[in-house]
């Protein structure tokens, strides 16, 4: 009978070069979720208090956090934003629509695009209280 020693240098190196590669995929990754993530968020936010502000104020608004945020593709584009207000004298709706692309290079190997095509609606009311 032969005696071995059983060590396994190979496996290890293997799950390193695996996890490295997870850690680069999501260093490219995440910045661009959050990004959009927040994006999406400041937009619900404005929406909802919307009531006394003109459409000129909302979509400087939003433009400037996607300024903040690095989500530069929604500034390049003048339909990637879309502000509206519906209804009566006292209640009635604001709409935010996001509509954009942002591609991913990773490292050269493979590109891949993220399309936010995101409606967000929200009441006014203006008389309350």
């Amino acid at each position: 009978m032969r005696h071995q020693r059983g060590e396994g240098k190979l496996g290890c190196i293997v799950s390193m070069l695996v996890l490295g590669a997870l850690g680069a995929v999501a260093y490219k990754v995440v910045p661009v979720y959050y990004g959009n993530s927040e994006l999406i968020d400041a937009c619900d936010f404005i929406a909802s208090d919307a009531s006394k502000r003109p459409l000129e104020v909302i979509d400087r608004e939003i433009r400037s956090k996607a300024k903040e945020l690095g989500v530069l593709e929604a500034l390049t584009d003048k339909n990637a934003i879309h502000v509206s207000k519906s209804g009566g004298e006292n209640a009635g709706t604001c709409t935010i629509t996001l509509r954009y692309k942002r591609t991913i290079d990773f490292y050269g190997v493979y590109t891949w695009t993220l399309e936010t095509d995101k409606r967000i609606s929200k009441p006014i009311f203006e008389n309350i209280g």
